[in-house]
């Protein structure tokens, strides 16, 4: 087991190399000067100019230049960004956690619904019903995500007035930051408005989350289908209804925890297809993510936002990838062997 996760860390520091490589040349094909573009500052003071020369080795060769830059990206400084004038790395330690609370919210939409319809489609003797299913989610998946967005915006923010169109929560509850996600942060916060806040918040993540979770709620059902009709006819399940074992509890015992394994895989290959809708989700919806940060950099020219942004969505895309073939890895029976190194 310790060679199998010493291969998968060792493939998170190849590809991470990699991912700065990428960026460190893109950066030289920057419309701007080089010390500009590496650290922000338009216009250095000689003590900076040096600073700047003597951090990322501009006067070395560029193997040199190379590891200077992936030290200095690596240890977490991106310089300031030209527009607000303020380091980067702060920047994004502020709006990360809008981001992981949109994904982990639309992601959990997507199971509670997605899962029992997958079940449903699978098990149900009813054409007509396992038809409509197939058909909503082959809709879901084809509709584009900005269409999406701003048709919710228009029916249920503009027309209806049900619920808030753009931010994260009214500027007049003032909520300090503890953990970044605001849904928990309303909840951690000791006032008078505790609950109003925290309703509030509710509605401004009801429509991006459920923009953003169309897309992995159609392949959640059906990879749950697929795989719930595969389990269903084991020599396993068989016997277990050959013991009389009630279906619901053939189903919730032994059918669907092997059935969800493999949509645990294919939850990981869709990281970039999510981080790619999260990010026009978030410019639709004007949440304060690192998507909408992002966008708003290259629309501003910001070289270094755009040098942070693209870093960190790409690591936590390695990252949780990585992780989920690890989970997969140790979930499925068949996979294991890789982790203990057996053969």
């Amino acid at each position: 087991m310790g060679r199998y996760l010493l291969r998968r860390l060792n493939l998170f520091i190849a590809t991470s190399l990699v991912l700065i490589a990428i960026l460190f040349f893109a950066t030289r094909l920057f419309p701007a000067e080089l010390n500009y573009a590496l650290s922000g500052i338009a216009l250095p003071t000689s003590e900076q100019q040096l600073q700047i020369q003597h951090d990322f080795a501009l006067d070395k060769s560029t193997l040199r230049q190379f590891f200077a830059y992936s030290a200095e990206r690596l240890s977490g400084n991106f310089g300031i960004s030209v527009t607000s004038q303020r380091p980067v790395s702060g920047e994004l330690l502020g709006v990360l956690p809008a981001s992981f609370e949109l994904a982990f919210v639309a992601g959990l939409l997507a199971l509670i619904v997605g899962v029992p319809l997958g079940v449903i489609s699978a098990l149900s003797r009813s054409k007509s019903l396992q038809k409509l299913i197939m058909a909503v989610t082959l809709t879901g998946y084809s509709i584009p995500v900005f269409w999406l967005g701003l048709l919710l915006s228009l029916w249920f923010g503009v027309q209806l007035g049900w619920l808030p169109i753009s931010g994260q929560i009214n500027l007049l509850y003032q909520i300090p930051k503890v953990t970044g996600f605001m849904l928990l942060d309303t909840l951690l916060f000791d006032g008078t408005y505790k609950w109003a806040a925290f309703i509030d918040a509710l509605q401004h993540i009801i429509m991006p989350a459920c923009t953003l979770a169309v897309l992995p709620f159609t392949v959640v059902v059906r990879i749950t289908r697929t795989a719930m009709i595969s389990v269903m006819n084991q020599t396993y399940i068989r016997a277990a209804e050959a013991r009389g074992l009630s279906n619901t509890s053939i189903i919730l015992k032994h059918a669907l925890p092997n059935a969800l394994i493999p949509l645990l895989k294919h939850l990981g290959l869709m990281l970039g297809p999510f981080a790619s809708y999260a990010i026009v989700v978030e410019v639709i919806f004007s949440w304060p993510g690192i998507g909408a940060w992002l966008v708003s950099g290259i629309y501003q020219r910001d070289y270094t936002v755009i040098q942070g942004g693209i870093f960190a969505v790409a690591l936590v895309i390695i990252f949780f990838s990585i992780l989920i073939e690890v989970l997969y890895t140790a979930a499925n029976p068949v996979s294991r062997k890789d982790m203990y190194g057996t053969n």
